[in-house]
């Protein structure tokens, strides 16, 4: 393709089409593909013809299969169960949407988006519409291929390859490329919480988007989509809108939960039981950790949104036109308020944190104080004891002693008293110059 027509942000669907027949012809498996009806835009029944031509395709929905195009035979069953397997073994990387098209395509392969004979002119209606491109983790291979088809430019390409993870926004010639941060939202997965990073590069007619952990938040737009397609003027920078949206939007439920459990930390500081005081500090760090984690994620957000609303108003040529810079104010103030939310939150962990050790401390000295006065009543018993013990000891003895009734001389008696008295003495004066009393 000429490099003016580039430049212009066309497509060259030559590079896609030469790069999926080395890849097929690399690997002899079959195509797989379903469509789902994630979104129905008033266009022509373009695949009304195309599924005739293509048995293995599977009609189901985004959140789960609704039905399957498949005879009631034998035969059929069993080629459906093996698709079925395949699919397992091979998850949907590459996910097509347009305006111009009634349902959404998924395919675990680039080239898999194709019908047999079928070229990609064809499948993005040669740029009429809106189109979405959306790619999961997408293998080096494919992502220069795609780099090179789009005319992305290589900063672009270098941020991608290198999963970039500074958020911003920045222009070029034909399209502006914005990253923008997301989380794993599986709460189940020892990854909860860890950054997912998402790459949209938005051109005047479509939007390619790129994403290598798992994210339900292109699955979350194209739904949008299809609730609202009789209220908005679908475009590129709407979708994009919608992502960011959809990002933004999915901190909320994660950030209702740690409220819930900050107040559930601030009332039980003081009714805890000291046996629990390794649960509750743990609860207290891991919450602290959330609060901070989130507050990591959600830190560029703000800036880098009031930068791109910025650059709307000065209407540069590729940035979004019409309401979107109202939706992305919007988008603003909602991180605003979160971030707001999140630094309440810390401070009253801090505060809980602070008042639970100061409880745990008050209760070791009340436990100290107890156990002092215990040692000081049997301190004043062995005191009261210990000289009747003495005494008794000294009279008990088997020799002469005085009052006895044998009568007998009591050299022995005060020999042995004096002998006590002068171990004593020699005792204190040593442990006086060893500083033990």
């Amino acid at each position: 393709m000429p490099d003016d027509k580039k430049s212009h942000g066309l497509i060259d669907f030559e590079e896609m089409e030469e790069f999926v027949a080395e890849q097929r012809a690399l690997r002899s498996v079959s195509a797989h593909r379903k469509m789902s009806f994630s979104s129905n835009a008033h266009g022509d029944n373009y695949y009304s013809f195309k599924n005739k031509q293509n048995e293995s395709v599977i009609m189901e929905g985004d959140s789960g299969d609704s039905g399957v195009g498949y005879g009631s035979s034998l035969d059929e069953k069993a080629a459906f169960n093996r698709e079925k397997e395949s699919r397992i073994n091979q998850p949907d990387r590459f996910t097509f949407f347009s305006s111009e098209l009634d349902s959404t395509i998924h395919a675990p392969e680039i080239g898999d988006l194709l019908c047999e004979g079928e070229t990609f002119r064809e499948l993005f209606r040669n740029g009429d519409g809106v189109w979405w491109l959306d790619c999961y983790n997408a293998t080096e291979a494919e992502q220069k291929m795609l780099m090179k088809a789009f005319s992305v430019h290589p900063l672009t390409a270098e941020d991608i390859r290198v999963q970039e993870t500074r958020e911003k926004v920045e222009l070029f010639k034909s399209y502006y490329f914005t990253c923008f941060r997301s989380f794993v939202q599986d709460k189940i997965s020892e990854e909860f919480m860890e950054p997912v990073n998402v790459y949209i590069i938005v051109f005047r007619g479509g939007v390619l988007s790129f994403h290598f952990k798992p994210a339900p938040h292109s699955s979350n737009v194209r739904k949008r989509i299809l609730a609202l397609r009789d209220y908005v003027a679908l475009s590129s920078d709407w979708i994009c809108y919608a992502l960011i949206d959809d990002i933004t939007d999915s901190f909320g439920p994660v950030i209702h939960d740690i409220e819930q459990e900050t107040d559930a930390i601030e009332d039980a500081v003081f009714v805890a039981r000291t046996d629990d005081h390794t649960l509750m500090l743990k609860q207290l760090g891991e919450c602290r950790k959330k609060v901070m984690g989130l507050m990591r994620l959600l830190g560029g957000k703000a800036d880098v949104i009031k930068g791109f609303a910025k650059r709307c108003n000065e209407q540069y040529s590729v940035t979004p036109r019409g309401e979107i810079g109202l939706y992305l104010g919007d988008i603003q103030d909602h991180i605003i308020t979160m971030m707001s939310n999140l630094a309440h939150f810390e401070k009253m962990l801090s505060r809980s944190h602070s008042n639970y050790l100061a409880y745990l401390s008050v209760e070791a000295i009340q436990t100290n104080n107890r156990a002092n006065e215990v040692l000081g009543k049997i301190t004043t018993i062995a005191t009261i004891l210990v000289p009747l013990n003495l005494i008794c000891g000294l009279f008990g003895m088997n020799v002469p002693v005085p009052g006895g009734h044998d009568g007998g001389n009591l050299y022995w008696f005060f020999g042995i008293v004096g002998a006590i008295v002068t171990f004593v003495i020699v005792s204190w004066v040593f442990a006086k110059r060893m500083k033990y009393v």
